[in-house]
């Protein structure tokens, strides 16, 4: 199911779809990596709605509701359900110390 990302609760993990935002937003948006294909998770939302804070690539990102709402998304889950969220775990190999 597709919806904006202003609707999602805490823990839930999703990907970006689209980012319908325009001009110095979508930039801004773009540059901090959230775009097309990549996974999120909410991490929580303000008592109010706004802002709401992300998990992307990384780092926790806070966006207001009205740049949420510009952000569409699909499901994958919820924090817990043992699926990894996909690209932001790396596997750890055998005999390096490189996780």
């Amino acid at each position: 199911m597709d919806i904006t990302l202003d609707t999602l609760c805490s823990g839930t993990k999703a990907e970006i779809l689209r980012v319908g935002a325009s001009g110095e937003i979508r930039r801004r948006l773009l540059d901090m990596g959230v775009v097309k294909g990549t996974h999120i998770k909410v991490v929580r939302v303000a008592p109010l709605g706004d802002p709401i804070e992300i998990h992307i690539k990384g780092f926790n990102l806070s966006l207001r509701k009205e740049e949420a709402k510009t952000i569409l998304v699909k499901v994958l889950g919820t924090v817990g359900d043992g699926k990894p969220m996909g690209g932001f775990f790396k596997r750890r190999r055998k005999g390096s110390e490189i996780e």
